[in-house]
This record gives structure tokens, C-alpha cells and sequence, in this order.
């Protein structure tokens, strides 16, 4: 083989006669013993002759006219090829196609000689190995605790898993602003829904932290996306379950306020139903319910999203027939505006009473472009500002899946926005709309800063629910700024939690700061609060601090269990109102819980299986569904109904993903 390849190459020297006597000679004799070189050889001469013959048949170029004139071999006309292979461009590109041709042909004939057949032994199947029998069980994911910080906010995946059930996936998001997502090997029908991680409150010994301070939250929205989840025969991800949203979404009986207060304080405490050895204090407050008639005037302005995210049966569309629901409630001294963001921001209906010219604009409205959330919320409170009324409502309305991705975007940015134009004595309502992209944890924080409410809305029926029958809670607020602080007494409470409002935790010094924001309390809402207590002289451990050096705890002869501040302000005003209440631990002893306490308890122990708490001690689905049966009440808009039926979907999936 390596005498072959050395006389390879020079077959094309051989053949043209340009081989000294003694390689001539070498190569002659090599070929009258060597088959395949002498049909190499053979190859070539043919090839040669046909770039020969299309040589001659094709006539010169007239470029190439000089070469006309010059001396041939022969006496034809014809252009011979021992006269043009002479010419160095022409030898270098025939020698380029030959090396071409003889790879290609040298290469066929060791295709040909490698995959002719070989005898080989007759092929045996080996015996199968025996196994044994194995139940094919769902992946059941198990998280160890840590104390590592977590990311701010999840993105939620949904896809198919082996077996065909929807299944869920949290990644965490970026570090940064928020505007990049982090997809890792994301299953089929990845979206990038947000919701910030809620690391769940702790039981805090009485003697050490005496004092509980909080923002009141009464925006809804968490139990309507909960809800969707489950309609859609998935559990939600833990931290959509907002526990106290899904608390404050039912309405209680709860008294109406007497004096120059706008709302009543009411105050419970029960034994804990998940927990016999624990007990359960309420704090309810009732905001004062307003007639629609007797609200005050109206200057709304609707910033509605209308970027190519928009563009679903479950957002755009809605949010249109959501618009409508409410402009049908309005009155002549009512006016709206309309602006709507995509790529850019615009005015589209400057400020009007005349309800055929505010439906005819929101027909008009088409899902297209990016999303410059920043522009459209700068353009809203410009127009709100222009169409100011003196103790008038002066509200912006913004509608969104929350997807800004133009301009100023990053929570950070957009919440600097918000708590700036607050300052100018209007308040803001946020109304999430649609899946797949629903940016929860943006949302809620933009109302959480704007003096607003945020409700997410799901169906019709929640639109009718947040901008009709609520309209009073949604559009007018009666008093901000809201904080509610709890002195526990450690003579009778050894620890205690709230639970939910996990992101609503203020310092006990805040309390007291009137610059400090908090949440604001809208007409006829009622806000509910939950403490898990552990009583004095329970054997129960609790983690401690340890014994101080340099002071001693010395305490006060008293049997009050606690007592509950609480300071609001006047919704133009700046200086906060005190308001203090104490309960005495025998207060309730031997009471019946009232079925306000018992509903909104079981609602609280549905959002710790929701969220597999580890405090949810003996919460479970059929106890919930049983005792919820006991105190649905009248129930004239079906919602406690709801709720039991929410409950038994959530237990069917529950049982059905841990088989």
C-alpha cells in the first residue's frame, strides 16, 4: 500500500511524459503488476481526455484573442491540449479537479472493501435478567429547610411530567432588577409568571419580642389566582398563597363602626383548630360601608395595557368587559380618561362623563407592541393631576398581566415612580389580568406603594365582584396608612406568630414614625388578623435568645392576654390617630367561637396545606371542608360555597400527586 500511494502521485508526471528515465521506468514496471494503479492510471487518461474535448468544443473567449496567434503543433484549427496544459494557471487548476477525483474514487473502493460481509458467529439474544416487580409511584419532591437567603421572586413553569399530570416548576429568577428570567431546561409550556418567596412567620417568644407591628393588607388578589390554579386542576405554587389575602377576600360580620372612627375593632380568641394545645386570637376591623350614591365625585383615569401581551381571551377582552361592568355604575358628576401604554404611551379619551363615548373607546382598544409600563404610569397620574377634584376621588386605575418590558421596567425603578406621584393625593387600584406572564409580585408592590389595592381578576364574575358589589372598597378609601401593633403579656402568652402578611412586617419603632407607609382601609372593607399563641407554662419548646447580661425582664402583675394598637390617618391627612383595645385572658373562656372566628380560621389552615406550613400541625382537607359546611351562613353571593368546592379540588390533587 505504501508503494501505491508513493507511484499515486506521480500518475499525472506519467502520463504526460514528464517523469525522468528512471521513475519512468520504476512506474512502468509498477503498473504491469499493480491492477489498481494501472485503473487509477487509466482514470486519469480518460478524465484528461474529456476536459480535452470540452476544451476544443467550446470557442475562446475574446479576452483570450492573442492566444489565436500562436504557433501549434499541428495544422488544425483546433486548440490542442499539450499546447494549453503548458500554461501554469491551467496545469494548477487540472491538477486541483485530478487530486479531487482520485480521492473520491480511491475513497469509493475502501467503502466497497470495508462492508464486504465477513462470516461472524450466529448472534444470541442473551437471556432476560430477572427483576422484581416494581410499582412505577409519581416524583415526590422533599425540601430540606436552610437558612440561605432565597431568591426575591420565582418564575412558575407548567409542563407534563412522565406520567401526563401537570406538574409545576420554580426557578429562581436573576439577581438584578427583575427584567432577565432564568430558564433552566424548562419543560413544554414554560411561562414566566413571578411571585416573591414569603419566608412564613415564626413563633417569637413573648418574653423577648413583646411586640407584633404590622401594615393591614386588603387587597384580594392571591385567593382569586389560587382559585384559577385549581379551576385549572393545578395546585398553586406556595408563594402565591398569600394567607391573609385569602382571609380578607370573604366578607365577615363584623360591627359597624359607632363613633367619629371610620371602622370598629373587634377582638377574639379561641382554641387554634389545627392545634388543640394552642389558641387563636382574632383582630377584625370594619371599614364604614358607603352607599354608591353618596360617594364622592369620581376622576378616574383607566391605564389599561394593551401590548402584544395582552393579546388572550382571558386578558385584553376581559379587561374590556371588566371596564364596562364599572363604567355602567357611574354617575353624571363622574368622569373618565383613558390611557393605554404598548410601545408607547397615549391619551386616548380625554376626561368625559358621557358613558357612550368611554364604551366606544374601550371597543376600539388592540393588543399590539412591547410593553412601556413606566410611560403609561407617568402620562395616568399627569392626566389624573389636570382633572384634580378637591375632595373628590382621584384614582388611576391600572389594568396589566404586569409584563413591562419598555422603558422604566425593574421593580425598583417603577416603585420610585409610584411612591413619588402618591405624594400628589392620588391613590392607585391595580387589576392583574391573564396567565402564563402574570407579574403577581410587581403588582401588588406597585399598590402597596401607590395608597391603592390590588385585586387579580380571573373571570367576570371577580370583575363584578371587585368593581361592582365592592365598588365603594375599591374606588374610596376612608383611612391610610393603617398599622396595627400587638403587645403580647408573657405572664400569659409564652410565643406567638402571625400569620400571613409576611411582607407586610413593620419594626416596632415604625409604629410610631407618621413617614412610614402602610396600607390603606377603602369603604365597607373588613381586614382580618390571625396570632397562633402558645399559653404560658406550655412545655412546648420555643427557640430562645439566651439570658441577657446587662438587664433583667421584670413583669407586670396583669391578666390581659394582650393589647392591640392602632394608629390610621385621615385619607388627605398627616398626623396618625391612636387607637388602643386589651383582652383579658378570661375574656373568652367558655365562649362558642363566633362564625366569623370559625370561617376565617378554616381559611387560614386551606392557605398552610396550600402551602405545606410547617406549622399546620393536624390541618386537614376533610376537617376544613366539614367544620367550612357549619358556618357558610346565608351566602347570598355563593362565595363560602365556592370556597368548600375549592377545598375538595385541592384535596382530590393533593391526594392524587403524592400516590
Amino acid at each position: 500500500m505504501k508503494k501505491c500511494k508513493y507511484f499515486e502521485k506521480k500518475l499525472i508526471a506519467y502520463i504526460h511524459g514528464e517523469l525522468g528515465k528512471k521513475d519512468m521506468d520504476a512506474l512502468t514496471a509498477h503498473l504491469e503488476e499493480c491492477a489498481g494503479c494501472r485503473a487509477e492510471r487509466d482514470t486519469q487518461r480518460a478524465i484528461l481526455s474529456i476536459l480535452g474535448e470540452a476544451l476544443n468544443a467550446a470557442p475562446a473567449p475574446q479576452e483570450l484573442s492573442p492566444w489565436r496567434s500562436l504557433q501549434r503543433h499541428d495544422s488544425t484549427p483546433r486548440i490542442s491540449l499539450g499546447n494549453i496544459w503548458f500554461t501554469p494557471p491551467f496545469k494548477s487548476a487540472l491538477a486541483a479537479s485530478v487530486i479531487a477525483v482520485c480521492f473520491i474514487f480511491f475513497s469509493s473502493l475502501f467503502v466497497v472493501f470495508t462492508v464486504l460481509p465477513k462470516e461472524s458467529p450466529e448472534f444470541r439474544a442473551p437471556a432476560p435478567a430477572e427483576r422484581p416487580s416494581m410499582r412505577l409511584r409519581k416524583p415526590k419532591a422533599n425540601f430540606a429547610k436552610t437558612a440561605e437567603p432565597r431568591p426575591s421572586s420565582r418564575i412558575v413553569a407548567k409542563g407534563k411530567d412522565a406520567y401526563g399530570y401537570d406538574r409545576r416548576v420554580t426557578v429562581p429568577q436573576l439577581m438584578g432588577s427583575g427584567e432577565g428570567l432564568l430558564a433552566v431546561n424548562a419543560p413544554q409550556g414554560f411561562n414566566t409568571e413571578q411571585y416573591d418567596w414569603i419566608p412564613e412567620n415564626a413563633f417569637k417568644m413573648a418574653l423577648e419580642n413583646p411586640l407584633s407591628t404590622f401594615s393591614i393588607d386588603v387587597d384580594r388578589a392571591a385567593y382569586a389566582n389560587v382559585r384559577r390554579f385549581l379551576n385549572d386542576n393545578q395546585l398553586p405554587p406556595p408563594d402565591a398563597v398569600r394567607i391573609e389575602e385569602m382571609v380578607n377576600y370573604f366578607e365577615y360580620d363584623y360591627p359597624q363602626p359607632q363613633g367619629e372612627d371610620p371602622f370598629a375593632i373587634s377582638l377574639e380568641v379561641a382554641s387554634c383548630p389545627w392545634n388543640n394545645d394552642h389558641e387563636l386570637a382574632l383582630v377584625g376591623l370594619q371599614g364604614l360601608k358607603v352607599d354608591t350614591k353618596d360617594l364622592p365625585p369620581n376622576n378616574l383615569v383607566f391605564l389599561l395595557d394593551v401590548s402584544g401581551s395582552m393579546n388572550s381571551v382571558d386578558k385584553l377582552p376581559l379587561l374590556k368587559s371588566a371596564m364596562r361592568l364599572l363604567v355602567n355604575q357611574l354617575r353624571p358628576e363622574d368622569s373618565v380618561s383613558i390611557v393605554v401604554y404598548a410601545g408607547a404611551a397615549g391619551l386616548v379619551l380625554e376626561p368625559t362623563s358621557d358613558k357612550g363615548r368611554i364604551n366606544e373607546a374601550i371597543g376600539r382598544l388592540q393588543a399590539g407592541g412591547s410593553t412601556a409600563g413606566g410611560a403609561g404610569i407617568e402620562l395616568a397620574y399627569l392626566t389624573a393631576q389636570q382633572g384634580f377634584l378637591e375632595g373628590g376621588n382621584n384614582r388611576v386605575i391600572l389594568a396589566t398581566d404586569g409584563d413591562f418590558n419598555v422603558g422604566v421596567s425593574s421593580d425598583s425603578a417603577l416603585i420610585r415612580v409610584i411612591e413619588e406621584k402618591r405624594e400628589s393625593g392620588i391613590f392607585l387600584t391595580v387589576l392583574g389580568f391573564g396567565t402564563g406572564n402574570l407579574k403577581d409580585s410587581k403588582m401588588e408592590k406597585l399598590a402597596d406603594k401607590g395608597n391603592g389595592n390590588y385585586a387579580y381578576i380571573d373571570d367576570i364574575l371577580e370583575a363584578k365582584k371587585v368593581l361592582v358589589n365592592e365598588m365603594g372598597g375599591t374606588l374610596l378609601t376612608i383611612a391610610k396608612d393603617v398599622k396595627i401593633q400587638v403587645e403580647f403579656n408573657p405572664s400569659q402568652v409564652k410565643a406567638y406568630r402571625l400569620i400571613g402578611y409576611e411582607n407586610r412586617i413593620l419594626a416596632s419603632e415604625d409604629f410610631e414614625n407618621d413617614l412610614k407607609d402602610a396600607g390603606e382601609l377603602g369603604a365597607g372593607h373588613t381586614v382580618t388578623a390571625l396570632y397562633e399563641l402558645i399559653p404560658a407554662g406550655s412545655d412546648e419548646p420555643v427557640p430562645v435568645t439566651g439570658e441577657l447580661k446587662y438587664q433583667k425582664t421584670q413583669l407586670v402583675d396583669s391578666d390581659d392576654l394582650m393589647t392591640v394598637k392602632l394608629r390610621y390617618k385621615q385619607p388627605d391627612g398627616d398626623v396618625s390617630k391612636l387607637l388602643v383595645r386589651s383582652v383579658k385572658a378570661s375574656e373568652f373562656h367558655g365562649l362558642r367561637p363566633s362564625h366569623n372566628f370559625q370561617f376565617a380560621s378554616e381559611v387560614a389552615e386551606f392557605g398552610m396545606l396550600l402551602r405545606n406550613s410547617e406549622f399546620k400541625g393536624n390541618a386537614s382537607y376533610g376537617q376544613i371542608i366539614e367544620r367550612a359546611h357549619q358556618v357558610k351562613g346565608a351566602d347570598r353571593e355563593g362565595y363560602r360555597a365556592e370556597f368548600i368546592r375549592l377545598v375538595e379540588k385541592a384535596q382530590l390533587l393533593d391526594e392524587h400527586f403524592d400516590e
